[in-house]
């Protein structure tokens, strides 16, 4: 194993554009490749533009019609089928959709493809992470769901568990879906809470199909909830899992949209905070997988103040050249922020915040809506992997 990192870029990936005053802003893409070069962390590793992913890469997880519906709408914009979820006002059609979808999935699997062949320790692709598409259809901004079709590729190449981890605000539900009935597969999300927050799924209970019992893991936090309490769910319910299921590669999707100044979602997590849960699933790649770790992005629509700094730390840290949380943002990429946006650019690669949080093994408080978060999933799954909720 080479043990370098790789970093999946393509410069076209910014066509993937829903267009203006859509929140997906693509900018947010070229801002953050701006940022890792501006840190130099593009020579401390390898950046690689892989191809598009093809039809039969594709099909591992979409359909023969959902991809000929997309490839029409990507051709005639106006012609799209609203029945496939495409043309609506979360996913409006563009000229050029299917090939800008397919390159940003085919970074993704060939980020899966490296680590699995010992050809990069780690990978990451922050263009991906699209989690929402369904096999036959769009939603959630995501035309075709890269992270499960890593995860798919995975498996074709041989891989018998695999551990896909989704700390975005949202619920991952096109990941969860693919791969219900899989039992070589165990999808965790963290996420806000179906009540207040799209998709409006990721119960506790959703726990997979009856041959995958448990291999569906939901957690529910309330709105509001802040660094100490989503560093104590991370906590208390990731670790043990990677752990009791033993996978070969960790599949992780980091939307910045948890933070405080996202405008779409209602949790309270800082930078800081974004920065730490990437530093354990890290962490835990090194510790139950020897490494195999491939991060995705996902959310985030705080286009110059978070993405690009949350995605840059994810960055550093795949590179083992972690970004000092204190140090200033240099002036030639806040500059560039301005050129790009007439917005003025953070300052420094921190919110400072110093992230404190309690082990769920120290107390359970039954008044605390985290805490009861917590418990019920835990008491939904643990008992299918053999652990105590």
């Amino acid at each position: 194993m080479s043990g370098r990192a790789q970093l999946m870029w393509d410069e076209a990936v910014t066509g993937y554009d829903f267009g203006p005053g859509h929140p997906m802003d693509p900018v947010r893409l070229a801002l953050t490749m701006r940022l890792v070069e501006a840190y130099g962390l593009d020579r401390e590793l390898q950046v690689t533009a892989a191809p598009a992913a093809g039809e039969s890469t594709l099909r591992l997880v979409h359909r023969e019609d959902y991809i000929a519906a997309v490839r029409a709408a990507s051709a005639d914009p106006a012609a799209a089928d609203g029945s496939y979820g495409l043309g609506t006002a979360d996913d409006p059609a563009f000229a050029g959709m299917h090939e800008a979808s397919a390159l940003i999935a085919g970074q993704s699997v060939a980020a899966a493809e490296a680590v699995w062949r010992g050809e990069a320790l780690h990978a990451v692709n922050f263009a991906g992470g699209l989690h929402h598409a369904m096999p036959g259809a769009a939603a959630g901004f995501c035309v075709y769901n890269d992270a499960a079709l890593a995860v798919a590729r995975l498996l074709e190449l041989g891989a018998e568990r695999v551990v896909y981890a989704d700390v975005d605000v949202h619920h991952g539900d096109g990941v969860q879906a693919a791969f219900w009935e899989d039992p070589r597969v165990l999808t965790i999300s963290l996420h806000e809470d179906p009540r207040t927050l799209f998709p409006q799924t990721g119960w506790p209970g959703e726990t997979g199909a009856a041959a995958a019992e448990g291999g569906a893991v939901n957690v529910a936090l309330p709105a509001g909830t802040g660094d100490a309490g989503w560093l104590r769910a991370f906590h208390a319910v990731v670790p043990q899992l990677v752990a009791a299921f033993r996978p070969q590669v960790l599949v992780t999707q980091h939307g910045a949209d948890t933070h405080f100044e996202d405008p779409l979602a209602h949790l309270a997590v800082s930078l800081d905070a974004q920065r730490e849960v990437a530093e354990a699933c890290h962490a835990l790649a090194h510790t139950h997988t020897a490494g195999r770790w491939v991060a995705l992005g996902g959310g985030g629509y705080a286009v110059v103040d978070v993405v690009p700094r949350t995605w840059t730390h994810l960055v550093g840290i795949a590179a083992g050249h972690p970004v000092e949380p204190a140090s200033a943002v240099p002036e030639e990429w806040r500059a560039e922020v301005f050129r790009r946006t007439r917005q003025l650019g953070p300052l420094r690669m921190t919110d400072g915040v110093v992230p404190g949080w309690r082990d769920f093994d120290s107390g359970y408080d039954p008044a605390d809506r985290v805490d009861q978060a917590i418990l019920a999933t835990r008491r939904a799954v643990f008992p299918a992997h053999g652990l105590l909720p």
